[in-house]
Protein backbone atom coordinates (compact mmCIF):
# COMPACT_ATOMS: atom_id res chain seq x y z
CA UNK A 1 0.00 0.00 0.00
CA UNK A 2 1.31 3.41 -1.00
CA UNK A 3 0.11 6.28 1.17
CA UNK A 4 -0.19 9.42 -0.96
CA UNK A 5 0.71 12.85 0.50
CA UNK A 6 -2.20 14.72 2.06
CA UNK A 7 -0.64 18.16 2.57
CA UNK A 8 1.95 18.34 -0.23
CA UNK A 9 2.18 21.89 -1.53
CA UNK A 10 0.38 23.21 1.55
CA UNK A 11 2.50 22.49 4.62
CA UNK A 12 5.67 21.92 2.60
CA UNK A 13 6.84 22.39 -1.04
CA UNK A 14 6.40 19.82 -3.78
CA UNK A 15 10.06 19.32 -4.72
CA UNK A 16 13.37 18.60 -2.95
CA UNK A 17 14.85 21.77 -4.43
CA UNK A 18 12.15 23.97 -2.91
CA UNK A 19 12.39 22.20 0.45
CA UNK A 20 16.18 22.60 0.42
CA UNK A 21 15.79 26.31 -0.28
CA UNK A 22 13.52 26.74 2.75
CA UNK A 23 15.90 24.78 5.00
CA UNK A 24 18.86 26.84 3.77
CA UNK A 25 16.95 30.02 4.58
CA UNK A 26 17.00 29.03 8.27
CA UNK A 27 20.76 29.68 8.34
CA UNK A 28 21.62 26.64 10.46
CA UNK A 29 25.29 26.08 11.16
CA UNK A 30 26.78 22.82 9.94
CA UNK A 31 27.23 20.37 12.82
CA UNK A 32 30.34 18.22 12.45
CA UNK A 33 29.43 15.75 15.20
CA UNK A 34 25.75 15.12 15.76
CA UNK A 35 24.58 13.91 19.17
CA UNK A 36 23.06 10.48 19.67
CA UNK A 37 19.55 10.64 21.08
CA UNK A 38 16.82 8.28 22.17
CA UNK A 39 14.04 10.55 21.01
CA UNK A 40 12.99 14.06 20.08
CA UNK A 41 9.94 16.33 19.97
CA UNK A 42 9.36 18.07 16.63
CA UNK A 43 6.61 20.55 15.64
CA UNK A 44 4.44 19.80 12.62
CA UNK A 45 3.12 23.08 11.21
CA UNK A 46 3.91 24.47 7.78
CA UNK A 47 7.66 24.67 7.19
CA UNK A 48 7.62 28.48 6.98
CA UNK A 49 6.29 28.56 10.56
CA UNK A 50 7.83 25.61 12.43
CA UNK A 51 10.43 24.31 10.00
CA UNK A 52 13.32 26.17 11.62
CA UNK A 53 12.64 24.62 15.04
CA UNK A 54 12.27 21.11 13.63
CA UNK A 55 15.32 21.53 11.40
CA UNK A 56 17.41 22.74 14.34
CA UNK A 57 16.75 19.47 16.17
CA UNK A 58 17.42 17.29 13.14
CA UNK A 59 20.55 19.26 12.31
CA UNK A 60 22.00 18.60 15.76
CA UNK A 61 20.89 14.99 16.21
CA UNK A 62 21.98 11.61 14.95
CA UNK A 63 18.81 10.07 13.57
CA UNK A 64 18.81 6.27 13.34
CA UNK A 65 18.09 4.29 10.19
CA UNK A 66 14.73 3.36 11.70
CA UNK A 67 12.32 5.83 13.32
CA UNK A 68 9.10 5.47 15.24
CA UNK A 69 7.03 8.61 14.62
CA UNK A 70 4.07 9.28 16.87
CA UNK A 71 1.55 11.95 16.01
CA UNK A 72 -1.85 13.13 17.27
CA UNK A 73 -5.09 12.49 15.42
CA UNK A 74 -6.37 15.85 14.12
CA UNK A 75 -8.92 14.35 11.74
CA UNK A 76 -10.89 11.96 13.95
CA UNK A 77 -10.67 9.22 11.33
CA UNK A 78 -9.72 5.64 12.12
CA UNK A 79 -9.33 3.82 15.40
CA UNK A 80 -8.11 5.82 18.44
CA UNK A 81 -4.68 4.19 18.66
CA UNK A 82 -3.56 3.39 15.13
CA UNK A 83 -0.40 1.88 13.68
CA UNK A 84 0.43 1.11 10.04
CA UNK A 85 2.38 -2.11 9.55
CA UNK A 86 2.76 -2.35 5.79
CA UNK A 87 3.48 -0.16 2.80
CA UNK A 88 5.28 3.10 2.08
CA UNK A 89 4.61 6.84 2.23
CA UNK A 90 5.25 9.00 -0.82
CA UNK A 91 7.31 12.20 -0.44
CA UNK A 92 8.99 14.57 -2.92
CA UNK A 93 12.23 12.64 -2.31
CA UNK A 94 10.71 9.24 -3.03
CA UNK A 95 8.91 6.63 -0.98
CA UNK A 96 9.72 6.00 2.68
CA UNK A 97 9.05 2.39 3.59
CA UNK A 98 7.32 1.29 6.76
CA UNK A 99 9.52 -1.03 8.79
CA UNK A 100 7.11 -3.95 8.94
CA UNK A 101 9.30 -6.02 11.25
CA UNK A 102 9.35 -3.38 13.98
CA UNK A 103 5.72 -2.37 13.40
CA UNK A 104 4.52 -5.94 13.81
CA UNK A 105 6.52 -6.30 17.02
CA UNK A 106 4.93 -3.15 18.47
CA UNK A 107 1.46 -4.26 17.40
CA UNK A 108 1.97 -7.68 18.98
CA UNK A 109 3.20 -6.17 22.26
CA UNK A 110 0.31 -3.70 22.67
CA UNK A 111 -3.23 -4.36 23.83
CA UNK A 112 -4.54 -1.11 22.43
CA UNK A 113 -2.85 -0.42 19.09
CA UNK A 114 -4.68 -1.55 15.96
CA UNK A 115 -3.38 -1.82 12.40
CA UNK A 116 -5.54 0.76 10.63
CA UNK A 117 -4.54 3.01 7.75
CA UNK A 118 -7.61 5.27 7.97
CA UNK A 119 -6.22 7.43 10.78
CA UNK A 120 -3.10 8.07 8.69
CA UNK A 121 -4.70 8.77 5.31
CA UNK A 122 -5.16 12.55 5.68
CA UNK A 123 -3.31 13.23 8.95
CA UNK A 124 -0.41 15.68 8.54
CA UNK A 125 1.46 15.35 11.85
CA UNK A 126 3.65 12.45 10.72
CA UNK A 127 3.74 13.28 7.01
CA UNK A 128 5.45 16.65 7.43
CA UNK A 129 8.37 15.10 9.34
CA UNK A 130 9.43 12.76 6.56
CA UNK A 131 10.76 15.24 3.94
CA UNK A 132 12.68 17.17 6.63
CA UNK A 133 14.35 13.97 7.83
CA UNK A 134 15.17 13.09 4.22
CA UNK A 135 16.63 16.53 3.52
CA UNK A 136 18.58 17.07 6.75
CA UNK A 137 19.37 13.62 8.12
CA UNK A 138 19.11 10.82 5.57
CA UNK A 139 17.08 10.00 2.50
CA UNK A 140 17.17 6.25 3.07
CA UNK A 141 15.43 5.28 6.30
CA UNK A 142 12.43 3.26 7.39
CA UNK A 143 9.81 4.20 9.93
CA UNK A 144 6.78 3.10 11.93
CA UNK A 145 3.83 5.55 11.95
CA UNK A 146 1.61 5.63 15.05
CA UNK A 147 -1.36 7.98 15.50
CA UNK A 148 -2.66 8.48 19.04
CA UNK A 149 -5.91 9.91 20.35
CA UNK A 150 -6.42 11.07 23.91
CA UNK A 151 -6.63 8.16 26.35
CA UNK A 152 -5.82 7.22 29.95
CA UNK A 153 -2.60 6.25 31.70
CA UNK A 154 -3.11 2.54 31.07
CA UNK A 155 -3.12 3.11 27.31
CA UNK A 156 -0.05 5.35 27.39
CA UNK A 157 1.85 2.87 29.57
CA UNK A 158 0.85 -0.04 27.33
CA UNK A 159 2.05 1.63 24.13
CA UNK A 160 5.27 2.93 25.73
CA UNK A 161 6.05 -0.54 27.04
CA UNK A 162 5.24 -2.07 23.64
CA UNK A 163 7.71 0.32 22.02
CA UNK A 164 10.36 -0.49 24.64
CA UNK A 165 9.97 -4.28 24.31
CA UNK A 166 9.92 -4.07 20.51
CA UNK A 167 12.97 -1.83 20.18
CA UNK A 168 14.87 -4.13 22.52
CA UNK A 169 13.88 -7.19 20.46
CA UNK A 170 14.62 -5.34 17.20
CA UNK A 171 18.27 -5.04 18.27
CA UNK A 172 19.01 -2.06 16.02
CA UNK A 173 19.17 1.66 16.73
CA UNK A 174 15.79 3.37 16.66
CA UNK A 175 14.90 7.05 17.07
CA UNK A 176 11.50 7.88 18.54
CA UNK A 177 9.94 11.11 17.30
CA UNK A 178 6.97 12.78 18.98
CA UNK A 179 5.18 15.18 16.65
CA UNK A 180 3.49 18.06 18.44
CA UNK A 181 2.84 21.77 18.32
CA UNK A 182 2.49 23.64 21.60
CA UNK A 183 -0.09 26.29 22.62
CA UNK A 184 -2.57 27.22 19.88
CA UNK A 185 -4.01 30.66 19.05
CA UNK A 186 -3.26 32.64 22.16
CA UNK A 187 -1.22 35.81 22.61
CA UNK A 188 2.55 35.55 22.45
CA UNK A 189 2.80 36.24 26.17
CA UNK A 190 0.20 33.64 27.13
CA UNK A 191 1.63 30.98 24.82
CA UNK A 192 5.18 31.52 26.07
CA UNK A 193 4.06 31.22 29.69
CA UNK A 194 2.04 28.05 29.17
CA UNK A 195 4.62 26.45 26.91
CA UNK A 196 7.36 27.15 29.44
CA UNK A 197 5.43 25.08 31.99
CA UNK A 198 4.93 22.18 29.58
CA UNK A 199 8.54 22.29 28.36
CA UNK A 200 9.85 22.20 31.93
CA UNK A 201 7.90 18.97 32.55
CA UNK A 202 9.27 17.42 29.36
CA UNK A 203 12.83 18.43 30.21
CA UNK A 204 12.40 16.72 33.58
CA UNK A 205 11.11 13.62 31.75
CA UNK A 206 8.06 13.81 33.98
CA UNK A 207 5.04 12.70 31.97
CA UNK A 208 2.75 12.89 35.01
CA UNK A 209 3.69 16.53 35.60
CA UNK A 210 3.17 17.28 31.90
CA UNK A 211 -0.37 15.88 32.00
CA UNK A 212 -1.13 17.76 35.22
CA UNK A 213 0.13 21.06 33.80
CA UNK A 214 -1.80 20.60 30.57
CA UNK A 215 -4.95 20.15 32.61
CA UNK A 216 -4.18 22.86 35.19
CA UNK A 217 -3.25 25.58 32.70
CA UNK A 218 -5.47 24.43 29.78
CA UNK A 219 -2.46 24.05 27.47
CA UNK A 220 -3.61 23.31 23.92
CA UNK A 221 -0.60 21.13 23.07
CA UNK A 222 -2.03 18.94 20.31
CA UNK A 223 0.53 16.13 20.56
CA UNK A 224 0.77 15.66 24.30
CA UNK A 225 -0.17 11.98 23.88
CA UNK A 226 2.83 11.28 21.62
CA UNK A 227 5.02 13.31 24.00
CA UNK A 228 3.86 11.34 27.05
CA UNK A 229 4.41 7.98 25.36
CA UNK A 230 7.79 9.10 24.05
CA UNK A 231 8.96 10.21 27.50
CA UNK A 232 7.83 6.92 29.03
CA UNK A 233 9.39 4.74 26.32
CA UNK A 234 12.64 6.72 26.35
CA UNK A 235 13.05 6.28 30.10
CA UNK A 236 12.47 2.54 29.77
CA UNK A 237 15.19 2.49 27.10
CA UNK A 238 17.63 4.29 29.41
CA UNK A 239 17.16 8.01 28.77
CA UNK A 240 18.30 10.23 31.64
CA UNK A 241 17.87 13.81 30.48
CA UNK A 242 16.36 16.12 27.89
CA UNK A 243 17.43 19.39 26.29
CA UNK A 244 15.55 22.25 24.63
CA UNK A 245 17.10 22.96 21.24
CA UNK A 246 14.75 25.70 20.04
CA UNK A 247 11.47 27.43 20.79
CA UNK A 248 9.59 29.87 18.58
CA UNK A 249 6.04 30.87 17.76
CA UNK A 250 4.25 31.62 14.52
CA UNK A 251 4.36 35.25 15.64
CA UNK A 252 8.13 35.24 15.19
CA UNK A 253 7.43 34.71 11.49
CA UNK A 254 4.22 36.65 10.88
CA UNK A 255 4.83 39.38 13.49
CA UNK A 256 1.22 38.92 14.56
CA UNK A 257 1.46 38.23 18.28
CA UNK A 258 -2.26 38.18 19.09
CA UNK A 259 -3.00 34.56 18.09
CA UNK A 260 0.18 32.51 17.85
CA UNK A 261 1.06 28.81 17.82
CA UNK A 262 4.08 27.65 19.82
CA UNK A 263 6.77 25.29 18.53
CA UNK A 264 9.31 23.46 20.68
CA UNK A 265 12.23 21.33 19.57
CA UNK A 266 13.51 18.98 22.28
CA UNK A 267 15.91 16.03 22.37
CA UNK A 268 15.86 13.18 24.90
CA UNK A 269 19.19 11.50 25.65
Amino acid sequence: MLRNPAVLGQFYPDSPEKIRKIVQSFGLKKVTKKEKIFACLLPHAGYIYSGKVASSVLNASLIADTCIILGPNHTGYGVPQSIMCEGAWETPYGNVKINSELAQLILKNSKYLEDDARAHATEHSIEVQLPLIQEISKEDFTFVPIILASADDLVYKDIANAIYLSVRAFKKDVTIIASSDMTHYETQMSAAKKDKAAIEAILELNEKDLLEKIDKYSISMCGYMPAVVTIMASKLLGAKNAKLIAYETSGDVTKDYQAVVGYAGIVIQ
